[in-house]
């Protein structure tokens, strides 16, 4: 059901998705970037699901009340107490330990307002499990959703920015004036 769901939101929205991911790879962060607009979530839960890709995303605990919140957990969320005292990077380390398959998707800008510095757990979570981080993109020039370098040498978080970047500068946000590409 959610296979032809997705393929005609997808069609009517004139979106195509692109690109594959290796097979043995199994266990990543995956970056979403950019994100300007609530219209990013649908797209790319559609684009992911019909890739093959079982992602996992953490959202806000007041969105998985009634009426939405079942179809969000079904869907891979984890609700996340944003007021809460406690290590969430430490939390998602060991639940990489506590799975043999994990696609973590994970907004580093934190907000869908353009920002100066990117939130650094994607980095401290990806470093801490052993796993790589994926960029994964959503294309509002070329409507096209995919993913971009996979990257595994996490060994200077300053390196992996620059990466990212490099990346991130050339896709197309759908509000221009929400997205960095300087992002630190």
């Amino acid at each position: 059901m959610w296979s032809l769901l997705f393929r005609a939101y997808l069609y009517l929205m004139g979106w195509r998705y692109e690109g594959n991911l290796p097979a043995q790879l199994k266990k990543f962060v995956l970056v979403a970037a950019p994100h300007t607009s609530n219209f990013d979530f649908p797209l790319a839960k559609a684009a992911f699901y019909l890739m093959g890709i079982k992602v996992k995303f953490m959202a806000k605990k007041s969105l998985f009340r009634w009426p939405f919140g079942k179809i969000f957990l079904s869907w891979g969320g984890l609700p996340v107490e944003r007021s809460a005292q406690g290590n969430l990077v430490e939390t998602l380390r060991q639940y990489f330990d506590q799975n043999d398959e994990l696609a973590l998707v994970i907004a580093p800008e934190g907000t869908r307002k353009a920002v100066e510095r990117w939130r650094s757990g994607f980095y401290h979570i990806a470093f801490g499990a052993g796993v790589p981080i994926v960029c994964g993109y959503l294309d509002y020039g070329r409507k096209v959703a995919g993913f971009g370098p996979i990257i595994t040498d996490l060994g200077n978080y300053q390196d992996v920015l620059a990466q990212m970047r490099h990346f991130y500068a050339t896709i197309k946000p759908k509000d221009p004036n929400g997205f960095n590409p300087n992002f630190s």
